[in-house]
């Protein structure tokens, strides 16, 4: 089997490229135009963005996925102007947090994937209702009841996505 030429491998990384731009692309797609019309309260609905910055920060160092999560943020708060600046902070924490764990745990497994992308979700949720200046008397709720629905709606969909796309992902999952 003969080596790669330099040529074919950064074809081959530009295809991964557009390929994983697609995936989020998709996953864009469905935050902003469909899951508005389908989904009625938003409250417990995944949350695509964050599923799309923890699946580009496991493939990224810390600091670009710190980046893109800065990105996301500022999104976030152009939307939801009342709170500006939690959710840039809170997304930053949140990809430089999961790409730095990537080292600690082997990304490889579907349930260290599916615990990520809970508990990237719910430290998203929680940082942005501290930063926001959430009273007191909502935390406990927001905290026990909405956050962690939110979260384990997300992991479910993340376990999908990572599923149907794992070769474009090029996560290797062990079964």
């Amino acid at each position: 089997m003969m080596p790669l030429r330099t040529t074919d491998r950064r074809r081959s990384r530009q295809g991964d490229r557009m390929r994983v731009a697609f995936v989020l692309g998709l996953l864009l797609a469905v935050e902003f135009y469909l899951q508005p019309s389908m989904i009625e309260p938003r409250r417990g609905a995944p949350d695509l963005l964050v599923l799309a910055l923890l699946l580009l920060a496991i493939r990224r160092t810390p600091g670009v996925a710190a980046l893109i999560g800065f990105v996301i943020g500022l999104v976030i708060d152009v939307l939801t102007p009342a709170r500006f600046g939690a959710g840039i902070l809170a997304h930053v924490l949140v990809g430089w947090g999961a790409a730095w764990g990537r080292a600690l745990f082997f990304a490889d497994n579907l349930m260290v994937n599916a615990a990520l992308f809970f508990v990237g979700t719910w430290m998203r949720d929680m940082l942005m209702l501290v930063f926001s200046g959430t009273p007191l008397r909502d935390l406990p709720a927001e905290a026990l009841v909405w956050a962690p629905l939110q979260s384990i709606s997300t992991a479910v969909v993340g376990v999908i996505v990572v599923l149907v796309f794992r070769d474009w992902l090029a996560i290797r999952i062990e079964t």
